[in-house]
């Protein structure tokens, strides 16, 4: 007679139960991950994609990728299962499923701060074979280290790639990057990026180099610049100084590292063919979102009809820069407080970033939002490149078919502005004041905010404006600025007309004129990016 075979029984327990759904899930989205991964490899197999793929599909996914990656991070990055603990969160009970909904937010200084580099690492440790560490620029105060892999890498600089091809074709181009470069993340990635695309050549910000190696190639060639907005500006200028023959020559260009107002994109338009801009942070990653040729004629379409604008994003005065992003790839959130969270669903992410918050101002939209907003004005994405409205100094901007893809808005980080008598003035009011007055825009080189005590004791807004050398600081200029400024802010800024008429005397902007590096722009002298905003 055989003996009974004894089986063991295994308790389910929360934890088992959560274990075998990840693996499971894991399982079931294995194949569309090695799918998504062969489509990726091509531009033009990932640009048929989100020209078919349903837009809600795409987010479903995207979602259903940030939670598993969720799920890892709090499975195998010490750090982050220790501080989701620490926040409260009964770990041992969660599931992979709708996981994201019961996670704490990230940021600098709750976890960043609080954890070393290496626990932060899947497993704990930081692999030496092919690993970086990218240094940000400090605009919130110190640098910080930012540790990726290869892997990582590779797909940032690919996903970068796209984009431009996306954006500026496929016909060869030279590009010139002026970003920083150096330990700073844009800079350096950025080069490994477009030498996918073309020739490549690194300058950083100088003026002469970039001049000197447009000469040497001449205008035969298509050129794509690289930099920070109020660099490109100050290029343009100065080569109209030395006589430059910028007429003569083909560029593009591919802006960042901060926003940039539509009336500066007009400047620049008046020698660029075309200006694009990416969203990145450090933080998490570089080329997260970036413009369209659909998002910036979206843009300008809500510069010149605030109804639509205020179909789109509400009461808010304000222009926000628009973008599209790959929801496959980052999982975007907004808080109540209306600021950005993202999850990066990709693991190849050395140390992943989870509902991580950078403080950017913002929101999302799906792609058939955007369509149902506009429908309601009798407009459509598809048709917008023919819209007068869309159009720029020199005519219709570029334009492809849209891509369904969501849209991301962002307004700037929540801490950029100043606040006189309750109503708060932004940069982008300034900028924007200054770009659209060409007798401005042609010798102010940069501007910042503060609010100064007047000699009464009253707290008044502070302009101090960076002018260029050829300037003539004439009497009375400061002040006949200041009355220009004053009557456009009131154009601009709902509360700034308000307190103005309540709060007359306090309302009067002061401004000051600096020549390049004086004053509270010597500071900016070591600075990657140049500060908008000083606050006492």
């Amino acid at each position: 007679m055989m003996p009974a075979i004894k089986r063991r029984r295994t308790a389910l327990t929360p934890r088992s139960v959560a274990h075998a759904l990840g693996i499971g899930r894991s399982a079931w989205l294995l194949p569309l991950d090695l799918i998504f991964k062969g489509i990726g490899l091509r531009y033009r197999w990932l640009n048929a994609l989100f020209d078919h793929a349903p837009p809600d599909a795409l987010s479903l996914l995207g979602k259903m990728r940030a939670e598993r990656s969720a799920w890892r991070a709090l499975q195998r990055v010490p750090a982050y299962r220790s501080y989701v603990r620490n926040a409260g969160v009964d770990v041992e009970r969660l599931v992979p499923w709708n996981i994201l909904a019961h996670l704490p937010e990230t940021d600098k200084r709750s976890y960043i701060d609080r954890y070393p580099i290496a626990e932060r690492c899947v497993d704990g440790r930081i692999p030496f074979r092919g690993t970086t560490i990218d240094e940000s620029s400090g605009s919130t105060g110190s640098p910080y280290n930012w540790i990726r892999a290869e892997r990582e890498r590779h797909v940032a600089h690919r996903n970068i790639s796209f984009f431009a091809r996306h954006c500026f074709g496929t016909e060869p181009l030279v590009t010139i990057n002026a970003f920083s470069m150096g330990a700073w993340a844009t800079g350096f990635n950025m080069s490994l990026a477009l030498n996918r695309n073309g020739v490549v050549k690194s300058t950083g910000p100088d003026v002469q180099k970039i001049l000197s190696t447009l000469r040497f190639l001449g205008p035969r060639y298509r050129y794509l610049i690289c930099g920070y907005p109020p660099f490109l500006k100050h290029l343009l200028d100065c080569g109209v100084e030395e006589g430059f023959p910028w007429a003569s020559y083909r560029l593009h260009a591919l802006v960042g590292g901060e926003g940039m107002v539509e009336e500066l994109r007009d400047y620049l338009l008046e020698r660029f063919t075309s200006v694009f801009s990416g969203y990145g942070a450090t933080d998490i990653e570089i080329g997260m979102a970036g413009e369209s040729p659909a998002s910036v004629a979206l843009r300008r379409l809500c510069r010149a009809r605030p109804d639509v604008r205020e179909a789109l994003f509400g009461s808010d005065p304000r222009l926000p820069m628009i973008f599209q992003y790959n929801p496959l790839i980052h999982y975007l959130e907004t808080t109540g407080e209306r600021e950005i969270v993202c999850t990066i669903s990709r693991l190849d992410v050395l140390a992943p970033r989870v509902r991580y918050n950078v403080h950017d101002e913002g929101g999302v939209l799906d792609y058939t939002q955007v369509e149902e907003s506009l429908h309601r004005f009798g407009l459509s994405l598809s048709t917008l490149g023919r819209n007068r409205e869309c159009f720029g100094p020199r005519g219709a901007l570029p334009w492809t078919r849209p891509v369904l893809l969501p849209f991301l808005y962002v307004y700037g980080r929540r801490d950029e502005t100043i606040s006189v008598m309750g109503a708060n003035i932004y940069p982008e009011d300034v900028e924007t004041l200054i770009y659209r007055d060409p007798s401005l825009a042609r010798h102010v080189h940069s501007f910042c905010l503060s609010v100064l005590n007047d000699a009464s004791g009253t707290p008044r807004p502070h302009i101090a404006l960076e002018v260029r050398e050829d300037t003539k600081i004439e009497d009375g200029l400061a002040e006949q600025i200041a009355g220009r400024l004053r009557d456009g802010l009131a154009g601009l800024n709902l509360d700034y007309k308000e307190a103005l008429g309540e709060f007359s005397a306090a309302m009067q902007p002061i401004v000051t004129l600096h020549a390049l590096g004086q004053g509270p722009f010597a500071a900016d002298a070591g600075r990657i990016k140049q500060r908008r905003v000083i606050k006492a």
